[in-house]
C-alpha cells in the first residue's frame, strides 16, 4: 500500500474532544491521494489479480464517485487500462477528476439515467470482452484492502491506548467488514458503533431480517453510503453484530456536521464523511464521556456547488429556519403589522407572494431565520395573539419540495 500513498493520519480532535469530554480521534481518510478510503481496496484487487497474470485484462469498473476515481487512481499507477462506466447524469466535477486520475489510462462510458442501468452496460461490456470487473464492495479482496484502514489505526494510537468505540460509516460494507475483522481482538464486539443515512439503512434491516435486504428506494442526498443492498460478503462478515449497533443519521443532522466542521476546522467533509462524527451528537452523552473513540471520515469528495442546499438542511435541523404559509389581510398596512410580529433576531430569508386566496385575503411564502430556535416560540405566541392565520411547512415534505 506504501508503494501508491502514505498512510493517512489518525488525529486527535480538540474542539470534538472538548465538546463531548471525550478522547475523539479522526481517521482521514479524506486525506488519501482521492480523497477516500476506495483507493485502498482497487489498489488490492488489482495488485492481486495482476500477480495471478490478469495484467493484460482491460479492468472495469461502475461508479459515478469515490470507487471510480480510486479505481482511475490505481489503474494508472499499475500502467493498466481502466474502464469506467457512469450515469450521463454524473455532475462534471466527477468525471474530470476520474479522468485526471486515470490519465492515458483510463476511458470513462457514460450510460444510462440512473445507476443500476449504467451497471448493467458496464457487466455486458466485461463479458463482451472478457475484461475484469472490480466490484466497489463486495468482494473479499477489496475488503481485505479496505481493513488497511484499521491496521493504521492500531499502529497509529498511543502506546497502551485502545479505543472503546470504532464508529463507521457504512454503504456497501466494505470497510466496515474489513475495519471490524481486523480489530476484533483490540476492540470489543459491542465496542463498534454503525451509521448508515436514515434514507438508506441497508446494514439495519438486513440484521433485523437476518439475511441481506434490497431496500425499494433510498435517499440519495448522502451519495456515499446511499447502497440498496449490503453486499453479500460484506453481510456475512458483519451479520453476528446487533441491528441496535446500526445507529441511522439523518441527513440534515450530516449537514450540521459538515457546516461545523468546515467553519470550525476547516475540514471539507462529504455527506458519508461526516456519519461517524455526526453519531457523537446523537449518542448519549454518559455512553461516551470519558471514552477514546475512534470515527473513521470516510470521504471529503465535496461538491461546493451543494453548499447552499447543505446549509439550508442544517439550519433547518437546528431549529434556526422555518418556512411558513401566511394568509394576510388585502388592506394597507398589513404587512407592516406583520413585520412588527418579528423579534429583534429574527430575520426574512425569503418573501414571496403565491396568490390571492380569497377576496380579502392573499397567501405568501414566508422564510425565517433567528439566532436561536427558542425565538420561534415566542413567534408563534405573537402570531396567535394577533390572530394571524399561518401554517409552519419546514417539515411538510410534500409542501416544501413543491415551493420551497
Amino acid at each position: 500500500m506504501r508503494t501508491i500513498f502514505p498512510e493517512t493520519p489518525l488525529q486527535l480532535n480538540e474542539h470534538l474532544s472538548r465538546r463531548y469530554g471525550a478522547d475523539i480521534w479522526l481517521k482521514r481518510e479524506d486525506l488519501s491521494p482521492v480523497r477516500s478510503y476506495k483507493i485502498r481496496g482497487a489498489f488490492n484487487f488489482l495488485r492481486k489479480e495482476i500477480a495471478t497474470g490478469a495484467k493484460g485484462k482491460t479492468f472495469v469498473c461502475a461508479s459515478a464517485g469515490n470507487h471510480a476515481q480510486g479505481f482511475a487512481f490505481v489503474c494508472r499507477h499499475f500502467e493498466v487500462p481502466g474502464v469506467v462506466f457512469m450515469p450521463v447524469t454524473t455532475p462534471q466535477q466527477k468525471i474530470d477528476k476520474t479522468r485526471i486520475f486515470g490519465g492515458e489510462f483510463i476511458t470513462i462510458k457514460l450510460i444510462g439515467d440512473i445507476f443500476d442501468q449504467c451497471y448493467a452496460a458496464a457487466r455486458a461490456h466485461v463479458e463482451e470482452i472478457g475484461g475484469m470487473m472490480v466490484p466497489p464492495f463486495d468482494s473479499l479482496d477489496i475488503i481485505e484492502g479496505q481493513a488497511t484502514v484499521a491496521a493504521e489505526i492500531a499502529a497509529q494510537l498511543p502506546q497502551g491506548v485502545r479505543p472503546d468505540m470504532v464508529i463507521l460509516p457504512v454503504g456497501g460494507g466494505g470497510l466496515a467488514s474489513g475495519v471490524t475483522g481486523y480489530l476484533k481482538d483490540v476492540v470489543p464486539a459491542d465496542g463498534f458503533l454503525f451509521t448508515e443515512p436514515t434514507g438508506a439503512p441497508s446494514l439495519k434491516k438486513s440484521l433485523e431480517a437476518g439475511s441481506p435486504v434490497t431496500l425499494p428506494k433510498v435517499d440519495n442526498f448522502v451519495d456515499g453510503a446511499a447502497v440498496a443492498r449490503i453486499g453479500d460478503l460484506n453481510f456475512e462478515a458483519l451479520k453476528g453484530f446487533s441491528s441496535e449497533q446500526v445507529l441511522l443519521i439523518p441527513e440534515n443532522a450530516i449537514c450540521v456536521t459538515m457546516t461545523d466542521m468546515l467553519n470550525v476546522e476547516g475540514v471539507v467533509l462529504e455527506p458519508a464523511g461526516g456519519l461517524s462524527i455526526t453519531a457523537l451528537s446523537l449518542l448519549a452523552p454518559e455512553k461516551i464521556a470519558g471514552k477514546t473513540i475512534v470515527c473513521v471520515v470516510s470521504g471529503g469528495n465535496f461538491d461546493f456547488e451543494r453548499l447552499p442546499d447543505v446549509k439550508e438542511r442544517a439550519m433547518r435541523y437546528a431549529g434556526l429556519k422555518k418556512y411558513f404559509i401566511l394568509r394576510l389581510p388585502q388592506r394597507p398596512g398589513a404587512l407592516r403589522d406583520f413585520l412588527n410580529l418579528l423579534g429583534p433576531d429574527d430575520d426574512i430569508a425569503r418573501f414571496e407572494y403565491l396568490k390571492k386566496s380569497a377576496r380579502n385575503f392573499g397567501s405568501i411564502l414566508i422564510g425565517i431565520e433567528t439566532r436561536a430556535p427558542e425565538n420561534f416560540a415566542g413567534l408563534y405566541e405573537r402570531f396567535e395573539a394577533a390572530g394571524l392565520g399561518y401554517e409552519d411547512i419546514t417539515e411538510n415534505e410534500i409542501l416544501a419540495n413543491l415551493i420551497i
